[in-house]
């Protein structure tokens, strides 16, 4: 494998510290106890990230100084961990990642609390999904326990770059790419796993408020038995197209429709879809085209507690339409990590505006957003114990 990344190969590496691996965890099928993480010694304060914060944070135009960085090998298994400082990475141009595709990625995020600790939402669900991706992508795994070691220690190293300022947070973004050389159409033998960080602001710049969308009939990003449950990039690539038509006719993006039919709602682009039906909250169900999203289990799981009804099932476009018109639809709205909750005040669908809630937000979206963010950064009980503390 020919990659690198980039960093200057006179510094040295102060120590190396070994991290647990839970038992029957397994890398690609080697069972391994520990591995080491190469570290360097960093300045107790770092100057890149208070002048970093000094700006107004946009949504990942700003990188933190260090990222994590490891190797597999086929028949080695993963190695060569190291936290290292941030830089460019060296690939050969046959990299089978530019030919082929085999590329997967997380997102998720580290708050910082009033009380100056810090804390990871539900990092163990996405270090699983990363693992269910790779799966279908014909790429190694990596124990669920180990990814989020590696996220721990990358936030505490990096606690400068966790934003104070109200709604803002430190994104993470672990992501695995095929690096063997060669032109064969084959899964590659050779892999890079790589953690960046970015302290950012709101995903959308006008924040919480109702956004309008509009919906796809004619081209489809998934269809049930592709690769819509994994979280790879082609799959957001399939979108670009619609999405920059769907924005140049002034709309924050697309509400896809299921492949075969294009009649059923299935997501928005980078977060899943959920109606306010007849009191219920309604959810297109995980068949196989759209990404299970950490936000929305968290969601379904909460609705219970909030006096809610939650329900999975698949919900025509025309049924969407025509409960906002006879009012059985009172609220829509997608869910996801960079937004957690953004309102959709308006559908548009052939030509047609349909607007819901009278373009505001609505009760359920605003107690749903409320409830997440409250536990999120700290302000209020976590019941359910998603909350990871990585900075005391």
């Amino acid at each position: 494998m020919r990659c690198g990344s980039g960093y200057s190969q006179d510094r040295t590496w102060s120590r190396r510290v070994q991290v647990n691996i839970v038992p029957g965890d397994a890398i690609q099928g080697k069972g391994y106890e520990r591995m080491e993480i190469a570290v360097q010694t960093r300045p107790e304060r770092s100057a890149a990230a208070e002048k970093a914060l000094q700006q107004k944070l946009g949504f990942g135009n700003v990188l933190a100084d260090e990222m994590f960085m490891m190797q597999y090998t086929e028949g080695r298994g993963w190695h060569d961990a190291a936290i290292k400082p941030y830089a460019p990475i060296s690939l050969d141009p046959s990299a089978m990642v530019f030919h082929y595709g085999q590329e997967i990625f997380e997102g998720h995020k580290a708050y910082r609390w009033d009380d100056g600790r810090v804390a990871m939402f539900r990092p163990d669900q996405n270090a699983a999904r990363l693992n269910r991706s790779a799966e279908r992508m014909m790429m190694p795994s990596i124990p669920e326990s180990f990814q989020v070691e590696v996220a721990t220690r990358l936030v505490q190293r990096l606690q400068d770059w966790v934003p104070t300022e109200e709604g803002a947070s430190l994104y993470l973004r672990p992501t695995m790419i095929a690096t063997e050389t060669g032109l064969g159409v084959r899964p590659s033998k050779e892999f890079l796993y790589f953690v960046i960080c970015s302290p950012v602001g709101p995903y959308y710049p006008t924040g919480f408020k109702p956004v309008k969308v509009r919906a796809e009939d004619k081209h489809v990003r998934a269809v049930i038995g592709g690769t819509g449950a994994a979280k790879t990039g082609g799959n957001y690539a399939a979108g670009l197209y619609v999405q920059r038509q769907a924005f140049e006719a002034g709309y924050a993006g697309v509400l896809w429709l299921d492949g075969q039919e294009h009649k059923y709602v299935e997501e928005i682009g980078a977060m899943n879809f959920m109606v306010v039906m007849d009191g219920k909250l309604v959810t297109a169900p995980l068949l196989g085209s759209i990404l299970p999203g950490i936000t929305r289990a968290s969601v379904l799981h909460m609705a219970p507690d909030m006096g809610v009804e939650a329900e999975e099932r698949r919900i025509s476009i025309d049924e969407v339409l025509e409960g906002i018109k006879s009012g059985r639809v009172t609220e829509a709205f997608g869910v996801g990590t960079a937004a957690v909750v953004t309102p959709i005040g308006t559908i548009a669908y052939k030509e047609e505006d349909y607007v819901i809630t009278g373009d505001e937000v609505g009760p359920m979206a605003l107690k749903i957003h409320k409830t997440l963010t409250d536990i999120q950064w700290g302000r209020q009980r976590d019941p359910y114990g998603w909350m990871k503390i990585v900075i005391e």
